[in-house]
C-alpha cells in the first residue's frame, strides 16, 4: 500500500472539483440506482485486470504492442450481436496484421462494454432558439432534442450495466469459443471489404499464416495442444466519466487481503479492465483523478497539446506513485502538426525521471475538423500523419512507441474522409454517416492504417 492511496475511499472524489458530471434532479432516484448497481455482480474480475496490467508492463518495455479501439460511444439502440461481432472482428484482423508487421504480441483492448458517456464542450445545446442540456451519451440522457430525452436519468445506468454484461458475455464467447481461431482468419473478412486494396493484402497475409500453421501442425503444434492458436485474450476499456456508475461497480478484491494486518483487499473498478481519464477531466485536484488514483486497474490518461511536461509529471506521480510498470498508459492526442513540438518534451521528461509508462497514440481527437457542409470528420491523411510522427518522436528519443488508440467500427460507414476509398465531404451526406458523437474509421480504413503502421 502506498501512502498515496491510504487516504483514498471510493467516494472521496465527491469532495473534489466536479467536471463533466451531470446534475440529477432526483437525489433519491440516484441513490436507489447506485444501491442497485452496488448489489449486482462485477462485470470483470480483479484477476483479469491484473493480467492486463502484466501485458501492459510488457508493452512499456517494448516487448508487446497495444491495440485499443472501438466505437466513439456505444448506444442503446444500435445494440446487437452483429455489431459486437464485427467490431471484435476488425480488431482481430488489425492484430494479425500488426503481429506480422511488428513481430510482437498484440495486446487487444476494446472501447466497449461501458463506453456510453461522452464529455461535452458545452453544458447546453441550442437549436432554433430552444436551449436544452447537451447529449452526454446514452448512460446519462437521450439523443432526441426534447426536454424528456435530455433529462439526466439515473435509471439509464442500469440499462448500461445490462448491455455491458451482455456484450462481455458475447466477447468472451468469441475470444475463447473458437471464433478467434487463427485457422479461421480467411473467414474474418467483411463482405464490403472484398473489393478493396486491403482485401487483397489481407488475403495474401492470411495465405502466409495458413502456410505457417500447416508447418506448425506438421511438427505437432496445433489447436489441440496450443490454445494460443484457437483462443485470444481480449480486454475492455472506457472513459471513466460518470463516477456515480464507476463507484457503484468498485469492489474489494478478497484475493489481495492480508489477514495478519487486517487489510481487506485492494479496490478495483469492476466496470472494465482498463479505465482512462479524458482530456477535459484530468485536473490534478479533480474528481476523476481522485477516483482513478485509488483503484488498482491499469488506467489511461489522455494527454493533449495544452499539457506541459511539468503538468504531466504531477499527474504521473499522483496516478502511479509506486512507478508500477503497466499501471499507467499515456494516450497522446496532439493533432498531427503538433506531435513533434508537444510530445518530444513530454517523452524526454518521463525518460529523464525514469517513469514506467506505456506511450500510446490517439490520432483521432486532435485531427477533427468540420466540413463546409457541416459534418464533423477526420481526414485519413491527418490520422496517419499523427501516427507516423508519434513513432518518429519515440525513435528519435530512444523510447518505446507502445500502441495506438482508434475510434473505429466494423460497419461500412462513411464518417472519416480520405483513405484508399477516397471518401469526400460530399459523400458524408449520402446516408452512411451514423455516429452520434465523433466520426469513426470504417473497417476498410482501419485495415489500411494497420498495414501502414511500422514499429
Amino acid at each position: 500500500m502506498s501512502s498515496n492511496s491510504s487516504l483514498w475511499t471510493p467516494d472521496s472524489w465527491k469532495k473534489k472539483t466536479l467536471n463533466q458530471i451531470p446534475k440529477y434532479d432526483d437525489a433519491v432516484e440516484l441513490s436507489e440506482v447506485e444501491s442497485t448497481l452496488a448489489s449486482y455482480p462485477p462485470l470483470v474480475f480483479a484477476g483479469e485486470a491484473r493480467d492486463l496490467k502484466a501485458r501492459l508492463a510488457d508493452v512499456s518495455m517494448g516487448k508487446a504492442f497495444l491495440l485499443q479501439g472501438g466505437d466513439c460511444a456505444e448506444s442503446f439502440n444500435d445494440f446487437n450481436a452483429l455489431t459486437i461481432r464485427d467490431n471484435f472482428r476488425i480488431l482481430l484482423q488489425m492484430a494479425v496484421i500488426l503481429t506480422f508487421g511488428g513481430k510482437k504480441p498484440i495486446v487487444k483492448v476494446g472501447r466497449t462494454a461501458g463506453q456510453f458517456a461522452k464529455p461535452r464542450s458545452s453544458e447546453n445545446e441550442t437549436r432554433e432558439g430552444v436551449t436544452l442540456p447537451s447529449y452526454r451519451g446514452d448512460i446519462i440522457n437521450g439523443y432526441g432534442f426534447d426536454v424528456a430525452s435530455r433529462r439526466p436519468d439515473p435509471s439509464r445506468m442500469v440499462r448500461a450495466y445490462v448491455q455491458s454484461a451482455s456484450t462481455l458475455n458475447l466477447l468472451r464467447a468469441l475470444a475463447q469459443g473458437g471464433y478467434a481461431d487463427l485457422n479461421q482468419v480467411h473467414k474474418w473478412n467483411l463482405d464490403f471489404i472484398s473489393k478493396s486494396t486491403q482485401s487483397s493484402q489481407y488475403t495474401e497475409l492470411a495465405n502466409k499464416l495458413d502456410e505457417a500453421l500447416s508447418f506448425m501442425s506438421a511438427i505437432g503444434i496445433s489447436t489441440s495442444n496450443s490454445p494460443q492458436i484457437k483462443e485470444t485474450e481480449f480486454y475492455t476499456s472506457h472513459e471513466a466519466l460518470l463516477l456515480y456508475y464507476e463507484q457503484a461497480l468498485t469492489r474489494r478484491d478478497s484475493t489481495t487481503a492480508r489477514l495478519h494486518d487486517g487489510y481487506e483487499g485492494d479496490w478495483y473498478d469492476c466496470s472494465a479492465h482498463m479505465l482512462w481519464i479524458g482530456e477535459r477531466t484530468r485536473q490534478l485536484d479533480g474528481a476523476h483523478v481522485e477516483f482513478l488514483r485509488g483503484v488498482k486497474n491499469p488506467i489511461g490518461l489522455k494527454c493533449g497539446p495544452s499539457m506541459t511536461p511539468d503538468d504531466l509529471m504531477k499527474l504521473v506521480d499522483k496516478l502511479n506513485p509506486d512507478n508500477e510498470a503497466g499501471r499507467l498508459t499515456l494516450i497522446t492526442r496532439m493533432g498531427h502538426e503538433a506531435v513533434e513540438s508537444k510530445l518530444t518534451p513530454m517523452v524526454r521528461k518521463i525518460k529523464k525521471e525514469g517513469r514506467n509508462v506505456v506511450w500510446c497514440s490517439d490520432p483521432m481527437h486532435g485531427n477533427t475538423i468540420t466540413t463546409a457542409n457541416g459534418f464533423k470528420t477526420r481526414p485519413f491523411h491527418s490520422v496517419l500523419a499523427e501516427v507516423k510522427n508519434f513513432f518518429e518522436v519515440h525513435h528519435a528519443e530512444g523510447t518505446h512507441a507502445g500502441g495506438v488508440h482508434f475510434e473505429l467500427t466494423g460497419k461500412n460507414v462513411e464518417e472519416c474522409i480520405g483513405g484508399d476509398q477516397d471518401i469526400t465531404a460530399e459523400m458524408l451526406a449520402a446516408g452512411a454517416y451514423e455516429t452520434l458523437c465523433d466520426p469513426r474509421l470504417n473497417a476498410t480504413q482501419a485495415l489500411e492504417l494497420a498495414f501502414k503502421i511500422k514499429f
